[in-house]
């Protein structure tokens, strides 16, 4: 095998973005606790834009609110598309991902509460509620062909929803103030990219200019921009027809290599960026520590497959299919990878305290970390389990 032909087949597998996005995540750290960590954070720091229309931003804001705006894009057509003519097209199979989603959001907040309640960490209730969607997927992609594309369409779609829950949360109670005039226009401008769909445009570029406007309202009002990029992408035309290509699948196609090897690295890189204080370790058994670690690894765990069991005994949802109750509880875990939307939160939660903000990023670390590892023993242990059972 030619080495171009071995580049290409690398490129294209699903596992190849997880072991990009992890080694860029061992070398964001690896920097933030080198000489060049201070560097690296001014670079971060940098404001870069135009004053003209507001938009001058620090570079980690143009990746966190700009380019992963892109990823939800991609994400919320893969959705999309499987809620139209794949996995997701039944209601029972809809369902599970939102039952399982409020079950991983409401759970972890209650955990958090009963070690925090009356402390100076109780405002941070909402750390443990999101969960992770680029580290999620990145480390269910590298499992391949060994588990079924429904569970992965599952977790795809249940973080998707978590992370609404997680904006709804920020904007409810963790914003100082939400911009009306900018929210209206917001509405008016997603209202648009539907009315386009319902008279059946199909160029893409009469989308994606509406979705820029969207984004610049949506980031301008408050809330966070990333949910652009999902409005946008249920509202790109697409079909049931395997004969002609939809305008949907005509833009995922386009977005998955930059998304997986350029975006998503690049993300990892700057959220990583932690840099290791006595003062973190420290604050791993507070109660601090413990409430956003047990939040995340067992809340996650419990809140999703105790909704999920309720959901489907009550015969309103249906276990994906060809999947096992096994891997729900590895996408249970794999949910626990809070990162950066839960560093995120702590950030606002804890605004008068650098220290406090510190102790929780290294808590959310440690438990993303437990929750990733886990989660692919016990989703490659199901996979082995299989085949086992197709031996036999």
């Amino acid at each position: 095998m030619n080495l171009s032909l071995y580049f290409k087949k690398f490129f294209s597998s699903n596992q190849a973005s997880g072991i990009i996005l992890i080694l860029c995540v061992m070398v964001s750290l690896l920097i933030a606790n080198s000489s060049a960590g201070e560097s690296f954070q001014h670079l971060l720091d940098q404001e870069v834009g135009t004053d003209l229309f507001h938009l001058t931003y620090p570079v980690s804001i143009w990746i966190n609110d700009g380019l992963m705006a892109v990823f939800f894009l991609l994400v919320g057509l893969e959705i999309k598309r499987e809620m139209i003519e794949g996995e997701l097209s039944s209601f029972k199979n809809a369902s599970l991902p939102i039952f399982a989603a409020v079950g991983g959001m409401l759970v972890p907040a209650v955990i958090y509460t009963l070690f925090n309640s009356g402390t100076e960490y109780g405002n941070g209730w909402g750390i443990p509620m999101a969960t992770d969607i680029a580290f999620s997927l990145a480390i269910i992609s590298m499992l391949g062909k060994k588990i079924p594309n429904s569970i992965k369409i599952f977790l795809a779609a249940l973080a998707i929803v978590d992370d609404l829950g997680a904006i709804l949360v920020i904007a409810v109670f963790y914003t100082e103030q939400i911009h009306w005039t900018y929210l209206l226009l917001s509405f008016g401008t997603a209202a648009l990219l539907f009315l386009l769909n319902f008279l059946k445009v199909t160029r893409i570029i009469f989308y994606i200019i509406p979705g820029l406007f969207l984004w610049y309202f949506l980031h301008h009002s408050g809330i966070h921009a990333t949910i652009a990029g999902v409005l946008l992408a249920f509202s790109i035309p697409t079909n049931v027809s395997d004969v002609e290509i939809s305008p949907l699948e005509k833009l995922e196609h386009k977005l998955h290599f930059p998304v997986s090897f350029l975006i998503m690295p690049i993300f990892a890189l700057t959220n990583t960026n932690i840099a290791f204080t006595s003062e973190m370790v420290a604050g791993v058994t507070s109660t601090l520590g413990l409430g956003i670690i047990c939040g995340l690894v067992l809340g996650k765990l419990i809140g999703i497959n105790l909704f999920s069991f309720l959901a489907i005994r009550l015969k309103l949802s249906t276990l994906p299919q060809n999947s096992t109750w096994l891997q729900m509880v590895g996408v249970g875990l794999l949910a626990g990878i809070g990162f950066t939307m839960s560093i995120f939160i702590a950030l606002l939660s804890f605004k008068e305290s650098i220290s406090i903000q510190d102790e929780a990023k290294f808590a959310i670390l440690i438990a993303s970390f437990l929750a990733a590892v886990l989660g692919f023993v016990i989703l490659s242990m199901s996979s082995k389990k299989d085949v086992n059972e197709v031996e036999n």
